[in-house]
């Protein structure tokens, strides 16, 4: 438990801030989740719209600090790597 001004302010700050990274995490995992079965469907042009805003999203969190850069960049990569192996 917080005893100073200055710790329950923190904790306050935490607890938002881990509230938005919650969601924002959330948003990342569906964006990739629905690439990943659009992929399946092998549905061209849907499947690119949805890699396409997975990759936006990923590059997002990772801009602002909720994902590391290069977990953002592996995940992109792979689903660029998963596109190109359906498309092809």
């Amino acid at each position: 438990m917080a005893n100073t001004k200055s710790a329950e302010k923190r904790n306050r700050q935490t607890q938002k801030r881990r509230a938005r990274n919650a969601a924002v995490r959330t948003t990342v995992k569906n964006a990739v989740k629905k690439a990943r079965e659009t992929l399946a469907t092998k549905d061209t042009a849907k499947s690119a719209d949805a890699v396409k805003d997975a990759t936006r999203t990923l590059a997002k969190a990772a801009s602002k600090g909720i994902l590391h850069p290069r977990n953002a960049a592996r995940r992109i990569a792979r689903l660029a790597k998963a596109a190109k192996a359906a498309k092809a």
